[in-house]
């Protein structure tokens, strides 16, 4: 990973609260929520049931988005 995305990344994190330990930062990344891009910018597609979602999942009528800082990044900045 670039020098400046684990820069960021760095700045995220320390504004978050995450019911999940940032089990995806300890893991380098590679354990991420199911999440898919799509045309908004400052959300991703939950794919998470309902029972795994986090405090960052926000109910929308067929699922949820993730508006997780950290996760979003990741998703629209890294294609992760």
């Amino acid at each position: 990973m670039k020098e400046e995305y684990k820069e960021l990344i760095e700045e995220i994190m320390p504004g978050m609260q995450c019911s999940k330990k940032f089990q995806c930062a300890e893991s380098g990344f590679e354990n991420l929520c199911k999440a898919r891009d799509f045309w908004d910018k400052n959300y991703l597609e939950c794919l998470e049931s309902s029972e795994v979602s986090c405090e960052y999942a926000l109910p929308v009528a067929n699922g949820n988005l993730c508006q997780c800082p950290l996760r979003v990044y990741l998703g629209k900045k890294l294609g992760k």
